[in-house]
């Protein structure tokens, strides 16, 4: 079995689709024509948006994404955490945490989507080596 994707329920498809690409230099994959569902590369596994409205159709009632009291977050990996988070803000996601060193080596910050999902923004986790 493998991780194909996770899929975020959103208002608005293409917008967070939009918001995606130009916050996080993700490649716009697919958008179906009803504007319901798409798809956004990020290597093997996919990053998808269904819209609120076709759950409800499906008979699921999504809740609403709470920066503050997350149940999950995504997470993106890059060399360069402080101008990934600048280019995060300025296509209008919400600073949620600074850029910070953390004691396990890792350099992070956070921020949130115009839905509310949680992101964060860090570089690689350096592991010790096995000698």
């Amino acid at each position: 079995m493998i991780f194909r994707y996770s899929i975020l329920y959103v208002d608005d498809v293409a917008a967070s689709i939009d918001f995606y690409a130009r916050a996080f230099e993700l490649e716009k994959a697919f958008l179906h024509e009803s504007g319901d569902y798409g798809e956004l590369a990020t290597g093997t596994t996919k990053l998808a948006f269904s819209s609120t409205a076709l759950m409800r159709q499906l008979g699921k009632l999504p809740g609403r994404p709470d920066p503050k009291a997350p149940v999950f977050e995504l997470a993106f990996e890059t060399a360069d955490v402080r101008a990934a988070l600048d280019r995060a803000v300025a296509a209008g996601a919400l600073l949620v945490q600074e850029v910070r060193e953390e004691p396990w080596g890792q350099t992070t910050s956070y921020v949130s989507d115009p839905n509310g999902y949680l992101i964060e923004i860090c570089s690689s986790v350096q592991l010790p080596s096995a000698g």
